[in-house]
């Protein structure tokens, strides 16, 4: 019987970060920012399991984008990390959308141009590729000698706005890039494949749900194509203050960046835009094949839409959101009717038998990317099973699979996020 140790992952932060006590005063808008372009790149990237040794890709920027306007905020172009296939892997393509938040006013558009999430000038020259990404069997078991390609975020919105602010420079093109990416890619040998996964992490698994169709449009029907979404799964839900955190940022996006006309008009002919960039709206309506994947009680949400500092400006909630072990009876409550609805949310997605589901009870964001929580000995299960297993499954149809976990604490084989 495989011995299933759990694993808790520190994030150290000072209680005047951006998941402390909030920064208010104008002269600490910068910090704030950089706290929480820090405590991004901590959830999506940058937690990897220690001791592994991955192979580095170099960064590889599309060339003439910027003559069909597909550029990053600040104009420069956009890239992707490619490690090319081969053996029975040569024709097999998986694409990974890069996530990292949005911004949603010229403020924090403006500082993102100054990071990797908003210009390839800062983007690093090569990164590590772990989990689905991995070229290791022993890693990677499904995925490892497919084509494999990371295509880097720096529009903020999801890859879907299409727009420009001159009067400060910014541009709007995530559209474009997304255009332009596949594109690059189909001539790279996309164009034969015979099987195809569009997947992403965060606010780049938000965008493998709003380009999953348009992805398998790119093939012939004779192409098995299937998309997944990690952590993408963001809920219009109520904060602990009764307001709507996530609701009043997405409308920032959608408005500023031109998303609306990205936005399927399955939803739109019936909602308002901000509604349908939200994923509850949008996924009983996908065609293809998809599979969500989600932590139940998603570390990022819990940190930046239920508990922001501007909801709980006593800090009552300061200890229960920094380790869940420490929230009472009520707070629990909270979180529970969270899990409750996201259960909601996919409940018709997850009647569709080409579907796929694994929602976990853990405190944890994007499972896919790092080693430790995708295929590792001691990795989140749900009857046994891991992550990388139930992808492999679903994407093979070796099995169906709709793993929902039992709520909150019973599961003892997450990998939370607890701060200190």
């Amino acid at each position: 019987m495989l011995h299933i140790m759990k694993r808790v992952l520190i994030w150290v932060l000072s209680l005047w970060s951006v998941v402390g006590v909030g920064l208010s005063r104008s002269q600490d808008g910068l910090k704030e920012l950089k706290a929480k372009e820090s405590w991004l790149s901590y959830l999506e990237k940058d937690a990897e399991a220690p001791g592994a040794n991955p192979i580095m890709v170099p960064l590889t920027l599309i060339q003439g984008a910027d003559s069909k306007g597909a550029v990053c905020l600040d104009g420069t172009l956009p890239g992707y990390h490619m490690d090319p296939g081969s053996g029975s892997g040569a024709n097999s393509w998986l694409i990974e959308l890069e996530g990292g938040g949005w911004c949603n006013n010229i403020k924090t558009c403006v500082f993102r141009k100054t990071t990797r999430r908003g210009s390839s000038k800062f983007m690093e020259k090569q990164i590590n590729f772990t989990g689905l990404l991995s070229n290791k069997a022993e890693e990677n078991p499904d995925f490892y000698n497919w084509n494999r390609i990371k295509l880097r975020y720096c529009d903020g919105a999801s890859f879907a706005g299409d727009g420009q602010d001159e009067a400060n420079q910014l541009y709007f093109r995530g559209q474009r890039i997304w255009s332009a990416a596949m594109e690059e890619f189909m001539a790279r040998g996309m164009r034969n494949a015979e099987q195809a996964l569009l997947s992403g992490c965060s606010a780049g698994g938000l965008a493998s749900i709003l380009h999953c169709d348009e992805f398998k449009d790119l093939f012939p029907k004779t192409t098995k194509v299937k998309c997944l979404s990690d952590a993408g799964l963001f809920l219009d839900a109520t904060n602990v203050a009764g307001g709507r955190t996530l609701r009043d940022m997405y409308t920032g996006v959608v408005t500023l960046q031109g998303v609306q006309k990205n936005l399927p008009n399955t939803c739109t002919s019936q909602m308002d835009p901000t509604s349908c960039f939200f994923p509850q709206n949008l996924i009983a309506n996908i065609k293809t094949p998809m599979f969500l994947l989600n932590a139940a009680y998603d570390a990022w949400q819990v940190q930046e839409s239920l508990i922001p500092p501007s909801a709980d400006p006593h800090g009552s909630w300061r200890d229960c959101k920094r380790d869940r072990s420490h929230c009472n009876s009520t707070q629990m409550q909270f979180l529970q009717d969270f899990r409750n609805q996201m259960l909601n949310a996919v409940n018709v997605f997850s009647k569709s038998n080409q579907n796929g589901v694994f929602i976990n009870s853990c405190f944890a964001h994007c499972q896919s990317e790092k080693q430790d929580t995708w295929y590792e000995n001691d990795s989140p299960r749900i009857g046994g099973k891991a992550i990388a297993v139930s992808v492999g499954d679903w994407f093979f149809d070796r099995t169906p699979l709709k793993a929902i976990d039992c709520p909150y604490p019973c599961d003892n084989t997450c990998h939370d996020v607890v701060f200190k």
